[in-house]
């Protein structure tokens, strides 16, 4: 047995060192480096219980081993093996006719590639079809939204470091669940609850891990979150809880948002977000009061048509309140870090400079978004059609919107669809062609995580698991077979990392943590200032509340859980398709605990959709909310359709994110 470090890159903010054992070729077990030599203090001595798991999906059985070519319908998941050059030269026969029938960009490249290094997310793959002119597929599912709003309000200014809330005497966790999506986040709030006596509030419909133990939890309404952040700030103007101080030396707008928040008083936002008036007063007291404080914001927040104005209100919350300045003070989202990654440099490097005799294209034809895949694929009036879908590190026939449209869409015999995955994924069900990708395992690259201040090498710590190959090989081997220089595009590790980080000297340039929030940083904004009023053509000056239209009863969420990170580990079959209840809810329709029924809603304007599965009654959520787990493959549900069929593929208010929480279903016994 070896013991070897290496990192885990995974879409989570934490990004813990691991050390792992591997016996002969096959690695046996997964766990956190020890805390007194992790290369990321975050990771504290543990990990989560679905990356320990990991070893279970290098070597399970859904493990694409081999180039696949489909020999069923599509969907069926039958496939015969083929060598990579017969793929590849599939593929490659197949983008080209796209190409002269149709255009370029009826290729549509869908890469996410979230839980991968930086490699993975952005070497060689996305610079290929910028080259060939294909479409380009925008990051909107997650995140967009949220950062956009970011922006907006506080420019490039950087996380605050989620390390330094052992020094706050106020934490606010907003729209996030730390107990899922960032496990090493709740042991430093206990600490500062024990050395401070600091107060815990969650806002968050649902009563989760982080909310039972919290001494003030506000389960608003899905949406409504702008209203409470805007009653919060008329508060705070009306009982002197604005830092004028703070205000006056690091805000612009102030007087036009305080006049936005005028309508909504403690009783009329009680009744929207169907919360007490009392505790809303008493966030409002603890906001004032109570400092230095910390805000972890989630991205929970967004899923809905008001995503943007929520996270613009509570960002102004915490500059009106003055919460910066001082050690244990700031907002996180993310951390913001860049780590010196010079994308303009790799994409000079491979591409050539631009106008220069030898460049090669730098363009796309068009901009599709991420949310309405299943229209695209669908809707015959989309010029040109998508005739060439190549999707890496995504799983949309699960997780994206209107999902019954996108599986349609995915089911057209005149798509032709590549996936390159580590798994037989429910979208490489539908393929064409199936590519075997290498895990973390078995691949150099570097780890950034999205919530540390660190970055760490992931070196292949066992041998390759079948015919995988990387993102960058698999760029390199279609750029060939397309006519491009192949001394361009080598894949090498070490060469495509020395050329993105060229500039700091080829390590990456990591920002030092503990830097405090309008003390010893700032935004990049006119004169360093918070932006509470917004001047961009198409955005609202000020957050507005979009009321939800007349639909069904019951509002769906679909939140992360303990064993996929969003459908990863889904092949596993530990998350399950239940549908969660509060029992009100349940004793008005007569169901009980274990009943079979069918969940009922439209997804995406289309026609009806029903998901039948079994009911769970669950006191943690609030009345008027049910709730499916994210992530849920089809065999979950018997291979039908899951919670994403009822999430519609209408856009957010800002940066045309997803508005998965505005699903609308009723919930009846099945017949």
């Amino acid at each position: 047995m070896v013991a070897r470090r290496t990192a885990c890159p995974l879409d989570c903010p934490d990004g813990c060192s691991l050390e792992v054992e591997v016996v002969g070729d096959r690695l046996v077990k997964v766990d956190a480096a020890p805390a007194d030599g992790a290369d990321n203090p975050l990771t504290q001595g543990f990990i989560c219980a679905k990356v320990k798991c990991h070893a279970e999906r290098v070597f399970g059985p859904d493990r694409v081993l081999t180039p696949l070519v489909r020999t069923g319908p599509k969907g069926s998941g039958q496939f015969r093996t083929a060598s990579w050059a017969e793929a590849l030269d599939l593929i490659v026969e197949r983008v080209t006719d796209a190409a002269a029938r149709f255009g370029p960009g009826s290729v549509v490249p869908y890469l996410y590639n979230s839980s991968g290094g930086m490699l993975a997310k952005k070497g060689l793959t996305p610079l290929l079809w910028q080259a060939f002119g294909a479409s380009e597929v925008e990051h909107t599912i997650c995140a967009a939204t949220a950062c956009n709003a970011w922006e907006l309000v506080l420019g490039d200014l950087p996380g605050a470091d989620l390390l330094d809330v052992v020094h706050s005497r106020l934490v606010v966790v907003w729209g996030a669940n730390p107990s899922i999506s960032n496990t090493h986040f709740p042991p430093l709030v206990q600490q500062a609850r024990r050395d401070n006596d600091a107060t815990l509030v969650v806002v968050d419909p649902r009563r989760t891990g982080m909310a039972k133990r919290a001494d003030l939890h506000l389960a608003v309404r899905p949406g409504t979150d702008v209203v409470l952040a805007l009653a919060l700030g008329r508060w705070l103007r009306d009982h002197g809880g604005v830092d004028t101080a703070f205000v006056e030396a690091h805000a612009e707008g102030v007087d036009e948002y305080l006049a936005a928040c005028e309508p909504w008083t403690l009783g009329r936002a009680a009744d929207e977000c169907g919360v007490d008036a009392a505790d809303i007063e008493r966030l409002g007291t603890l906001i004032a009061d109570e400092q230095p404080a910390f805000w972890r914001v989630g991205f929970g927040m967004e899923r809905n048509r008001n995503g943007g104005s929520s996270h613009r209100a509570v960002l102004a919350l915490a500059v009106l309140a003055g919460s910066f300045g001082r050690r244990g003070s700031g907002v996180h989202l993310h951390t913001g870090h860049s780590i010196g990654w010079d994308a303009d440099a790799l994409a000079d490097a491979v591409l050539g400079p631009p106008g220069e005799p030898g460049s090669l294209g730098r363009h796309h034809a068009r901009v599709l978004n991420q949310n309405q895949l299943g229209a695209d694929l669908t809707e015959a009036t989309l010029d040109p059609p998508v005739s060439v879908l190549f999707v890496q590190g995504a799983n949309p026939a699960i997780m994206n919107p209107a999902q019954a449209k996108v599986q349609a869409g995915l089911a057209r015999d005149d798509l032709f669809t590549v996936v390159h995955d580590q798994v037989l994924t429910d979208t490489a069900r539908f393929a064409d062609v199936v590519l075997p990708a290498t895990t973390h395992f078995e691949a150099d690259d570097l780890a950034k995580p999205y919530g540390a201040y660190t970055a760490q090498a992931t070196p292949a710590v066992i041998p390759r698991v079948g015919e995988s190959r990387t993102n960058d090989e698999l760029a390199a081997a279609l750029a060939v077979r397309l006519g491009y220089p192949a001394d361009r595009f080598d894949p090498s590790p070490g060469r495509l990392l020395g050329l993105a980080l060229a500039a700091s000297g080829g390590s990456p340039a990591v920002d030092p943590p503990g830097r405090v929030l309008f003390r010893d940083v700032f935004p990049d904004t006119p004169g360093g200032r918070a932006q509470l009023i917004a001047s961009l053509d198409g955005v609202a000056p000020a957050p507005e509340y979009r009321p939800p239209g007349a639909a069904r009863p019951l509002t769906l969420l679909t939140p992360a859980n303990h064993h996929t990170i969003n459908s990863m580990f889904g092949e596993l079959g530990a998350v399950s398709a239940d549908v969660r209840m509060h029992p009100d809810d349940a004793r008005e329709r007569a169901l009980a605990d274990g009943d079979r029924v069918a969940v009922v809603g439209d997804a995406g304007g289309a026609a009806a959709v029903e998901v039948v599965t079994t009911l769970r009654i669950d006191g943690d959520l609030r009345p008027g909310v049910v709730m499916m787990p994210k992530g849920a493959w089809s065999r979950a549900s018997g291979g039908g359709l899951g919670a994403n069929a009822f999430a519609p593929d209408a856009l957010s208010d800002l940066a045309g994110g997803a508005t998965f929480n505005d699903a609308r279903v009723e919930v009846t016994a099945a017949e």
